[in-house]
């Protein structure tokens, strides 16, 4: 009784996202969607940094849904100069704008229980995180893969210490870097590339299973 009268109550959106999860639905990597996402921001900074735009774009069945992408820009709250040469933003212009909390709830409509791919997974997935948590919600309970340690998985063992940008894997994959540093550009870049080394990677083990994405980059190949 004491657990329902003292359970947190969240906003029916949340809700909806976290009942996706509530259901055991392992499935194999053609049946899986997958949602490469970017996030432009003021700084590299966590806590004190914001986030300026989210593009996102799905796969499924190894095609790339370019009619059900995701792109919003936020009102900006701060406002660093030395990072608009970076991502070309302004505080003002003419792009609509909407607020942390509405462009984060398109957010998580959006991406559902997708497994979320981006370059450097990591820092995308803590300052989305960190504006969750402004909204006194949860963190993200998404599975999440990232394109660099991805990457590492197709490499012999002895060159997986080394760091790949994204700019570096788009040389070695000679893809354009159209609309570098822009939300849905690079959304859409790593897009491209999770799809190459994907390729790469079911040439190396003809059984490849979706559960060997998530492997440590620590490990040799996907053993």
């Amino acid at each position: 009784m004491f657990g329902t009268i003292f359970r947190k109550k969240y906003p029916d959106f949340w809700n909806k996202y976290d009942n996706y999860f509530k259901e055991n639905k392992e499935t194999d990597i053609e049946n899986t969607r997958f949602v490469v996402f970017d996030t432009e921001s003021t700084g590299l900074d966590i806590k004190n940094d914001r986030i300026l735009s989210i593009g996102a774009i799905s796969i499924l069945g190894n095609s790339i849904d370019v009619s059900h992408s995701f792109e919003i820009y936020l009102n900006q709250e701060k406002f660093n100069a030395d990072t608009v040469k970076i991502h070309g933003i302004l505080k003002a212009g003419n792009l609509t704008k909407f607020s942390e909390e509405e462009a984060i709830i398109q957010f998580i409509n959006y991406i559902r229980d997708g497994i979320l791919v981006a370059h450097h997974v990591d820092f995308d997935v803590a300052i989305i995180d960190k504006a969750l948590s402004r909204m006194n919600l949860p963190k993200l309970k998404n599975k999440r893969i990232d394109t660099g340690v991805l990457y590492k998985m197709s490499l012999p063992y002895s060159q997986t210490y080394k760091h790949f940008g994204l700019d570096e894997l788009c040389n070695v994959y000679k893809i354009t870097k159209h609309d570098r540093h822009t939300a849905s550009g690079d959304a859409y870049i790593a897009a491209i590339l999770f799809q190459k080394i994907m390729a790469s990677l079911k040439k190396k083990n003809k059984n490849l299973q979706l559960r060997d994405l998530f492997h440590s980059q620590k490990r040799e190949g996907l053993l």
